[in-house]
């Protein structure tokens, strides 16, 4: 099977407040979750980038609308929404009212259990959620990279049982009332 030539789906990270408050797409939307995946991966490079996350792991929804005055090409946005755990942490259910396109995980060097124990890594899930009912499949991907932005593990999966890894479980979570 031949995958048809598409232009690049470029991705800008945005930075307010001192962190990564998320990522700009240009030019296309990821089609499935291999792109996806691909975004993930620059997505846990900057988030190696030591300062780049606060401590703990930042939860990041998937916009699809842009603002007016958003550069020309922008077909949608990845915003920080706030933390996994710690003292503000973000409430199960709380996107159940509008599901995004997706929920992604972002977790900082010291708060992933690096796949290869002699590097310290960041780590990132996307959860692109289904309607399993009408036959359409979770899909997610997980990344890691080590500080030097080199990848040390990747993965993308279609037909995903959310509960079963922690952080698609986590993001399930948060989707669901």
């Amino acid at each position: 099977m031949t995958h048809r030539q598409l232009p690049p789906v470029e991705v800008a990270p945005l930075h307010g407040g001192g962190c990564l408050s998320g990522f700009l797409l240009l030019r296309r939307w990821p089609e499935d979750p291999v792109e996806w995946a691909r975004f993930l991966v620059l997505a846990v490079q900057m988030a190696a980038v030591p300062g780049m996350l606060p401590r703990g792991s930042t939860v990041f929804r998937v916009v699809e609308e842009v603002p007016e005055d958003g550069p020309e090409g922008a077909v949608g946005l990845v915003l920080a929404e706030g933390q996994l755990l710690g003292e503000h942490p973000l409430q199960p259910g709380q996107f159940a009212d509008h599901t995004p396109a997706g929920l992604a995980v972002l977790h900082p060097p010291g708060s992933t259990l690096s796949s290869v124990p002699e590097y310290d890594t960041a780590s990132g899930c996307i959860l692109l959620p289904g309607v399993p009912d009408l036959g359409l499949d979770h899909r997610a991907a997980w990344a890691e990279a080590d500080l030097d932005g080199t990848v040390t593990r990747l993965a993308s999966k279609s037909g995903v049982d959310p509960q079963s890894d922690a952080d698609t479980a986590a993001l399930s979570m948060l989707l669901v009332a």
